[in-house]
């Protein structure tokens, strides 16, 4: 009985080791979440695939130069109870985009909200609770 609850206890340590790389993949340390970013720009591409579905906008910048951002979603089994599909989106849409950007200045936003040039809001959730955003 001993070495069995020995075993077990083995087993859980060595699952919980191993489930911490994991667990880290969902930090936020990556990006500056206390400064959001808006882009406005066009859906060059929409990824709708696991972990995070992916969009690839094409947004200018205060000179007038196109910039390519890479704009990570939330899980897509989350979104798709609020309407997602691999359709949502397609090249040429007009998006408005605010999230938190990459810290290591690359071209990566964490979108927090997401809404058509003509101001129709595309829900990535509940409503967010007032002067949230």
């Amino acid at each position: 009985m001993r070495n069995r609850l020995l075993g077990i206890g083995l087993g859980l340590a060595c699952a919980l080791a191993l489930a911490g790389p994991a667990l880290a993949h969902h930090g936020g340390s990556a990006y500056d979440t206390t400064h959001m970013l808006t882009l406005t720009g066009t859906v060059k591409e929409f990824q709708f695939i696991q972990p995070h579905p992916l969009i690839t906008l094409e947004a200018k910048d205060d000179q007038g130069v196109v910039t390519v951002w890479s704009v990570e979603m939330t899980a897509p089994n989350h979104l798709v109870h609020f309407g997602w599909s691999g359709k949502k989106l397609k090249p040429g849409d007009q998006i408005t985009v605010t999230g938190s950007p990459s810290k290591n200045g690359l071209k990566v936003l964490n979108l927090r909200k997401i809404s058509y040039t003509n101001g129709a809001e595309i829900p990535l959730g509940p409503p967010p609770e007032p002067g949230q955003y």
